[in-house]
């Protein structure tokens, strides 16, 4: 039997509590992220690597971010990048799954509903 295919677009994105995040008076998002773990502590001390990490999002990625808010859904926040940004954010759809796959990737959103075990 085939697995059900499930539509990205339905799912929806939600900020992870586990890094801090601002924007600035432009709306520029700066994700903060904090290194944890063995490994991280290590780096830390012999190689000087810092305990936080400050990741800067681009005009289009702030936008997508500050939108999330746990109950928009990937359709629903395509739909306003589209009219906010129209031909410059094309092809829209895949740029966006793209994007949000590579932040929950980092541990920046997870999906509701969707944690994995």
């Amino acid at each position: 039997m085939a697995k059900k295919q499930e539509n990205f677009l339905n799912y929806i994105p939600v900020i992870s509590e586990k890094n801090s995040w601002d924007a600035d008076a432009d709306g520029r998002v700066t994700i903060h992220m904090v290194h944890r773990g063995f490994y991280a502590w290590i780096a830390q001390k012999i190689f000087h690597r810092p305990r936080v990490s400050h990741i800067d999002l681009d005009e289009l990625g702030s936008f997508i971010f500050r939108h999330i808010d746990g109950t928009r859904t990937v359709g629903q926040i395509a739909e306003l990048v589209k009219a906010e940004f129209g031909q410059q954010a094309e092809p829209l759809y895949d740029r966006l799954v793209k994007y949000m796959q590579i932040l929950r990737n980092n541990g920046f959103i997870r999906f509701a509903g969707k944690e994995r075990p």
